[in-house]
C-alpha cells in the first residue's frame, strides 16, 4: 500500500500572508478557464467578447465563492452552523459543496446573461467547456491537503492517509474524481462543443457527464462522517448529482425538437 506524501497545507508565505495549496487551486482553475476562453474567441467558437469574458469570469468567481459555501452550510452541516453562525465566515477552515458552487454559478450566469441580453442556456454552453480543468485543479487541492479521501480497499494502489488517523488503506478518491470529472470530462465537452450544437445541448452534456462522474466516484470516497450514508445506501454527493443527471436529460431532450437553435 501507499503512503500519502503529507504536504504542507501552505504552499508559501509573504511575510504574514500565507497563500494555501487550496487558493492556489482556485487561482489555477479560473486561470485555465480564462485561457481556453480566449482560445474559443479567438477561434470564432464564441461569440463573446474578451472583456465579456473577464466580466463573465468575475460573476462566475461570486458565485462559486458564496454558492459553495452556502451549499456546504445547507447541505451538509446546517445544524452545526445554525448553532454556531459564527463560523460561517471562517472559510479558511473549508468547507465548500460542489453542488451548491454550481447553483451559484447558475444565478451569476442568469444574471451575466440578462445584461448581456443572451439566453441562460447560451451563456451555459459558453461556459460549460471551461470548467472541468478548474474541477481537476480542485480535486488536486483536494489531494494535496489528505482531505475527501476514499474508502477502505485493498488494491495496490491504496493509500494511507494520516489524516484519517486509522492507518487504513484507502481509495485514493480525490484522483479519481480528478480523472473523471475533470480530466474526462473536459475531454468529452471540448470535443462536443467543437461544432455548432442546438443552445443548451452543452449545458446538457456538462450536467450529465458530471453527475454521471461524481455518482460513480462517490462508492469510492468516504461518506462525510457526520452524514453517512442516506437512503438506498446513497451518499449525499450521489443524491445531489441525481437532479443534475434528470436536468441534463431533460434539457437535451428538448433541445433535439425540430425549432431548436443552433449555436453559430
Amino acid at each position: 500500500m501507499l503512503q500519502h506524501p503529507v504536504f504542507d497545507p501552505i504552499a508559501f508565505s509573504i511575510g504574514p500572508l500565507a497563500v494555501h495549496w487550496y487558493g492556489l487551486m482556485y487561482l489555477l482553475g479560473f486561470s485555465l478557464a480564462w485561457l481556453l476562453g480566449r482560445w474559443r474567441i479567438n477561434h470564432g467558437l464564441s461569440r463573446l467578447s474578451l472583456r465579456d469574458l473577464e466580466d463573465l469570469i468575475f460573476y462566475c468567481v461570486v458565485g462559486v465563492v458564496l454558492g459553495g459555501r452556502l451549499g456546504y452550510i445547507l447541505f451538509y452541516k446546517f445544524d452545526y452552523y445554525l448553532a454556531h453562525p459564527a463560523d460561517i465566515l471562517k472559510v479558511w477552515e473549508g468547507g465548500m459543496a460542489f453542488h451548491g458552487g454550481l447553483l451559484g454559478v447558475v444565478i451569476a450566469l442568469l444574471l451575466f446573461a440578462r445584461s448581456r441580453k443572451m439566453s441562460l442556456l447560451e451563456v451555459g454552453d459558453l461556459t460549460a467547456p471551461l470548467i472541468p480543468l478548474g474541477l481537476a485543479a480542485g480535486r488536486l487541492g483536494n489531494f494535496i491537503n489528505g482531505e475527501l479521501w476514499g474508502r477502505p480497499t485493498d488494491l495496490p494502489w491504496g493509500m494511507v492517509f494520516p489524516q484519517a488517523g486509522d492507518g487504513i488503506a484507502r481509495h485514493p478518491s480525490q484522483l479519481y474524481q480528478m480523472g473523471l470529472e475533470g480530466l474526462l470530462l473536459f475531454a468529452v465537452l471540448w470535443w462536443f462543443a467543437r461544432k455548432p450544437r442546438p443552445i443548451g445541448q452543452v449545458s446538457a452534456v456538462f450536467l450529465i457527464g458530471y453527475g454521471l462522474c461524481r455518482f460513480v466516484a462517490e462508492f469510492a470516497r468516504e461518506p462525510d462522517d457526520f452524514l453517512g450514508l442516506l437512503a438506498a445506501n446513497l451518499s449525499m454527493g450521489q443524491w445531489l448529482s441525481l437532479p443534475m443527471i434528470a436536468a441534463g436529460v431533460v434539457i437535451f431532450l428538448w433541445t433535439r425538437r425540430p425549432a431548436a437553435q443552433l449555436h453559430h
